[in-house]
């Protein structure tokens, strides 16, 4: 019996012992097959003296020998690994896993006594997480895969980058993947690199690259050590934290109405809802100071005209001159002709 069998016939029972009752048409969906295969795969598990018994008339199915249990239910190292992505079966499905993810949860809830398999089919059923944000296509990653290869065995890994300078050649040493609001980066060791961003320790830094922007990658047989202490979940967030204080130039002087208070935090997250946090006290109309962290010039005068008519921007003067200049260029632009 073929492996990729023997792995489908062991699924099949799996949905039994933890579904009770299935009908063919059921099991097909659940196993990416045709009900003929279906039919195939319960005469082999009944030929193999696994209870397996057909119940007829319209509610009929399939269904186990009641207090029939499989003891086959440990789980292999790809199964196990996988099932740290339990929560996130489009991530684990680009890493390659969501065959094992699939398989590790059927076995785990097979191996769970009857009130924790159910408690834990409930919380799937109630709770998802979707990674990604709203209104953005997701990244092409082409070699999501050979840079996870890389990450797992460990290995080092040759890549073409493309950065907003020019593409670059380099050889990195893969620490570990993040996937933070759907975009997956890698955090790599490379010899040489500078970056304001990077962990400097001695001749190599710790750096973060974009896989979306890895144009071809090559896992090569070298392989490396990783280095003494390093936690990517503690390095993630202090790069995140440096990121942020390096994101912030500046600061804005706003006047806001209660409408500009709403939706200063959905266009600048936990900086606006500190802003909002810390205004002063309304105006008779009900408008508000506030003092909000900004950008470079450019990318300010692009967030506060966001706002519209919502904001008065009373200082500092040059941002203040930039928003009225754009103003003043768009008005002409679209008066009326003639």
């Amino acid at each position: 019996m073929g492996a990729m069998r023997a792995d489908r016939l062991l699924s099949l029972l799996l949905l039994l012992q933890n579904r009770g009752r299935m009908t063919a048409p059921e099991l097909a969906e659940e196993l990416e097959v045709s009900v003929r295969t279906v039919y195939r795969d319960i005469d082999a598990l009944g030929a193999s003296g696994i209870p397996v018994y057909a119940d007829r008339g319209p509610a009929g199915g399939y269904r186990l020998l009641d207090g029939y249990r499989t003891r086959l239910t440990g789980l292999t190292g790809d199964e196990a690994d996988s099932l740290f992505l339990a929560g996130m079966p489009g991530p684990a499905t680009e890493l390659g896993l969501g065959a094992d993810l699939a398989t590790a949860q059927l076995k785990l809830r097979a191996a769970l006594p009857a009130e924790l398999g159910e408690r834990s089919r409930r919380i799937q059923e109630r709770f998802h997480l979707d990674a990604p944000g709203w209104f953005r296509d997701a990244e092409e990653v082409p070699h999501l895969g050979a840079v996870a290869e890389a990450v797992w065995r460990p290995r080092a890994l040759r890549v073409d980058y493309r950065r907003w300078r020019g593409e670059v050649r380099r050889k990195v040493h893969p620490l570990g993947l993040v996937l933070k609001g759907g975009i997956w980066y890698l955090v790599a060791r490379a010899e040489g690199a500078e970056s304001a961003e990077s962990t400097e320790s001695g001749a190599e830094s710790v750096r973060t690259y974009r896989v979306s922007r890895i144009l071809d990658a090559e896992v090569l047989e070298e392989t490396f050590e990783r280095p003494t202490g390093f936690d990517l979940a503690a390095h993630w967030a202090e790069s995140s934290r440096r990121l942020e204080e390096m994101r912030f130039q500046g600061e804005a002087e706003l006047l806001l109405t209660p409408r500009g208070l709403r939706l200063l935090p959905m266009k600048f997250g936990a900086a606006g809802e500190a802003a909002v946090a810390a205004a002063g006290p309304p105006d008779a109309d009900g408008r508000a100071r506030v003092v909000l962290p900004v950008e470079s010039l450019p990318v300010a005068t692009h967030d506060v005209l966001w706002l519209g008519a919502e904001a008065d921007v009373l200082g500092p003067p040059e941002l203040r001159e930039a928003v009225a200049r754009t103003i003043t260029e768009l008005a002409q632009r679209y008066a009326p002709s003639g």
